[in-house]
């Protein structure tokens, strides 16, 4: 897979560990369903901790990719959702430490609520 980094001064800079666009010649794309901090395991959050959940969510994500026959380097674009967006910095500083540059496309949401009181989901395309 070819994945080329899409940046124009035209547009505002990126706040965060994400790119503005990203371009991928690819024969297969991936998309998985959200993951929010659930234990494989039991099935249950992880922890109340917004931390916690963002680490194991980021690790289901990890786990659905290796399935799929891939690496964090194919993530081109990742959505997450958030129910307190005065998180936002904590959840951006824990994507910058798992996440490989050149960094995905990213958008970022608030909701109001997330299944079994999840603090944050995340969902990714991939391009294998």
């Amino acid at each position: 897979m070819s994945k080329e980094i899409i940046h124009t001064e035209s547009a505002p800079a990126a706040v965060g560990p994400y790119s503005q666009a990203v371009s991928a010649s690819s024969s297969r794309f991936v998309f998985l369903s959200g993951q929010i901090g659930l234990e494989p395991g039991t099935g249950e959050l992880v922890s109340e901790n917004f931390e916690g959940q963002v680490r194991q969510s980021f690790a289901n994500m990890q786990a659905v990719i290796e399935a799929a026959g891939g690496t964090l380097e194919n993530v081109v674009k990742l959505t997450l959702f958030l129910t307190n967006l005065s998180k936002f910095a904590s959840a951006n500083a824990i994507m910058a430490e798992i996440i490989p540059q050149p960094y995905p496309a990213r958008s970022t949401v608030g909701v109001a609520s997330l299944p079994k009181g999840a603090q944050f989901e995340v969902e990714a395309v991939l391009a294998l």
